[in-house]
């Protein structure tokens, strides 16, 4: 969830104040905090699979071998999802 998309704006507006406690007072402290740990969970959670992501690219480009079997798995996963959308799919 970016910090610019409209939904996720709207998204940690409706869900945030669930856990805020208004009695412990400095309400927007704590929903700024809320933000902030999310944010960071996520930044987080992008790096890591930004990094794996990295080094599984690399892992599989030492090898033609590899890079054979990937570019055949994808195309086979796409000739799979044009099938299943034929013959499941519905003429309009």
């Amino acid at each position: 969830m970016g910090v610019t998309n409209p939904k996720s704006i709207v998204f940690l507006m409706a869900v945030l104040p669930q856990f805020v406690d208004q009695s412990a007072g400095h309400v927007v402290v704590q929903m700024l905090l809320f933000g902030l740990a999310g944010a960071l969970l996520q930044l987080a959670s992008d790096s890591v699979w930004g990094l794996t992501a990295s080094a599984a690219r690399a892992w599989f480009g030492r090898s033609p071998r590899r890079m054979s079997l990937v570019r055949g798995t994808g195309g086979m996963a796409m000739i799979g999802l044009g099938v299943t959308v034929a013959v499941t799919g519905q003429a309009h």
